[in-house]
């Protein structure tokens, strides 16, 4: 299975949180919405792992560095 990430440098934060989540797509999609909870305080909700699943890019889209 291919590998896939979540990069919160490139999603709008007050808190310009710079974590980056790698791993098969599932983990991914599970962690992602803990993070988005627990940090951002987002509702934990089917919409929200749905959007996170579709924001999710290949794992060699991954650059090293700081936000955009």
């Amino acid at each position: 299975m291919a590998r896939v990430m979540a990069d919160c440098r490139r999603m709008p934060s007050e808190s310009n949180c710079t974590l980056t989540i790698i791993g098969e797509e599932d983990e991914v999609v599970r962690a992602a919405s803990e993070h988005a909870v627990s940090v951002h305080g987002h509702e934990d909700t089917p919409q929200l792992r749905e959007e996170i699943r579709n924001s999710l890019e290949p794992e060699n889209a991954y650059r090293p560095g700081v936000r955009a």
